[in-house]
């Protein structure tokens, strides 16, 4: 079959990481066998390396559709709606806009991947911008939960300590 040669392409020009030519291959496959899932999931894994998040996203829904007991379509397309939504938390967060609507994202993010050490990062980030030194700490625990030497989490956590810390003492300070 004409779709399986252009996977066995696609993965050649993998291993001599040319990944735009995988991905060429990859969409020829699609091309030539439009409901195969197989296909759209890999190719939906070589758009997001190539940091092609919507097509990565169109093709991952198209490969769930196709196959919705593929438990492996399922979280890789959850994985990558997660990342869609941190990537539009990050852009209110940037203009420094919406922060219930950034920590909304987040929380969304979170939900679908529940590894993502990045959603517990800035979703600790918005909780210090608020003032909220429990649930910013909360929020490092749990990705330093998830990735115990991760040096930006430990960090954080140090200076949010340091902070609620001074906060405690200013106020008992006042009474």
């Amino acid at each position: 079959m004409e779709g399986e040669k252009n996977i066995r392409e696609a993965y050649a020009s993998l291993l001599h990481h040319d990944f735009e030519q995988a991905i060429r291959w990859f969409e020829r496959a699609v091309q030539e066998q439009p409901d195969n899932a197989d296909y759209h999931h890999k190719l939906s894994i070589s758009y997001a390396r190539s940091g092609k998040l919507a097509k990565a996203l169109k093709h991952a829904a198209r490969a769930c559709e196709l196959n919705a007991n593929a438990q492996e379509y399922r979280y890789h397309y959850g994985h990558l709606q997660a990342l869609d939504l941190i990537r539009k938390a990050e852009k209110l967060m940037e203009r420094e806009q919406a922060p219930k609507r950034a920590a909304w994202y987040l929380e969304q993010a979170k939900a679908l991947d529940p590894l993502s050490v990045e959603a517990h990062l800035l979703l600790a980030v918005i909780r210090l911008r608020e003032g909220d030194y429990p649930r910013a700490a909360a929020e490092l625990d749990e990705a330093l939960a998830l990735e115990p030497h991760h040096e930006t989490a430990r960090r954080m956590k140090e200076d949010v300590m340091r902070q609620w810390t001074h906060q405690q003492q200013h106020r008992h300070q006042e009474r």
